[in-house]
């Protein structure tokens, strides 16, 4: 690939579950990133507290915080995609704020079997309301076939739930989430760098920005450090674990896909660049993982650049040291001579446009 593909994230969630908010928080702490965020209804988006400049309607405004939103029916959501996924826009990231009736899977389905080169799956975001979780299931049984595609789940609300119901909610999400993140959050008020890389203000930066990750946010506003799994300013804020690897040494093929094959539960997202050695010395690999969506993008090796794997992993409830002792043993101390079939687990995520229609088929599927 020559360019970073833009991420795009589907944000689902029943009627009255802070989807809404969800969104607003991510737009004004975005940092330097352009968010282009497609809803379906704008006027419950917060416009006067967005300094909207320009005409608003249903076509595309921009924002004097540098985010690009659009008001769309599902009808027009391929051309507002193409739209905001062209070069010239410099968005890095995309969120859809599906209806509260939305099938999620349905729009899940059509990202997947998009042609469009630009963008990539960026996840489902399912919001639940902890204080009305039993209530919204007896109303929507859906429910439960929505978290169990999710790849994180916010549990939004939590504020209002005594600690005890707290962790009975939080319970049964996660049996019905399978193997995805699941958090808690008061307020919508979720960190950003599970949805996307904040790129400092003024400065613009590929999504892969190892360093942005690895700082705590000074910023004053909602964040708090990858550690924290406390409150902050009396509220509840989701929390997460990160983990940054870097290998001077190539990572073997078996051993890296038997690990992501099976990554654990709460993984959420992975990014970064892989070398594998001589079983392809031409290319490394850049790694793009959100839930259990995985694909691989071979570019070549430039030449005098450090050969390196670097990767950030991102999730909630992931054992870190754990999963840094996985990888460590990932590494190829003693490599064999090139053998093109120890590829083959990767090549199966290297995947041409057709092949997109054949994922979206099942949208689980890594």
């Amino acid at each position: 690939m020559n360019r970073q593909q833009i991420p795009v994230v589907v944000l689902a969630g029943f009627l009255g579950s802070g989807k809404t908010t969800l969104l607003n928080h991510l737009l004004h702490h975005s940092g330097g990133s352009r968010i282009g965020a497609i809803v379906n209804d704008f006027g419950s988006i917060e416009i006067d507290a967005m300094s909207v400049a320009g005409q608003l309607g249903d076509s595309t405004v921009s924002l004097g915080n540098g985010c690009l939103c659009c008001a769309v029916d599902a009808s027009e959501l391929d051309e507002y995609l193409e739209r905001l996924a062209r070069p010239s826009a410099g968005i890095d990231v995309i969120v859809i704020e599906a209806s509260g009736l939305a099938e999620p899977q349905e729009l899940v389905k059509m990202l997947l079997a998009s042609e469009n080169p630009y963008i990539v799956y960026g996840g489902l975001v399912e919001v639940v309301d902890a204080a009305e979780f039993d209530a919204t299931r007896e109303r929507h049984p859906e429910v439960n076939r929505h978290l169990g595609i999710a790849d994180l789940v916010v549990v939004n609300k939590a504020d209002r739930v005594p600690g005890e119901e707290r962790e009975r909610v939080l319970g049964v999400v996660r049996g019905l989430a399978k193997r995805a993140a699941v958090v808690a959050a008061s307020y919508g008020r979720v960190d950003v760098e599970l949805f996307f890389d904040r790129a400092p203000v003024g400065e613009r930066v590929g999504q892969l920005s190892f360093d942005d990750l690895r700082e705590d946010d000074h910023d004053g506003h909602d964040g708090q450090g990858h550690d924290d799994h406390g409150e902050h300013d009396g509220h509840l804020h989701s929390a997460y674990e990160s983990l940054a690897f870097t290998s001077d040494v190539p990572m073997g093929p078996r051993p890296l896909m038997a690990l992501l094959d099976s990554r654990p539960e709460g993984l959420y997202r992975i990014k970064g660049y892989v070398d594998f050695g001589t079983a392809d010395p031409r290319n490394r690999y850049e790694v793009h993982a959100v839930g259990r969506f995985l694909r691989f993008y071979p570019q070549p090796w430039q030449p005098g650049e450090p050969r390196l794997t670097q990767l950030v992993l991102i999730g909630s409830g992931v054992d870190v040291p754990a999963l840094e002792k996985k990888l460590e043993a990932c590494r190829e101390y003693a490599p064999q001579a090139a053998d093109e079939r120890s590829m083959w687990g990767v090549l199966r995520y290297v995947q041409e446009p057709e092949e997109e229609q054949e994922a979206a088929e099942d949208p689980t599927a890594v």
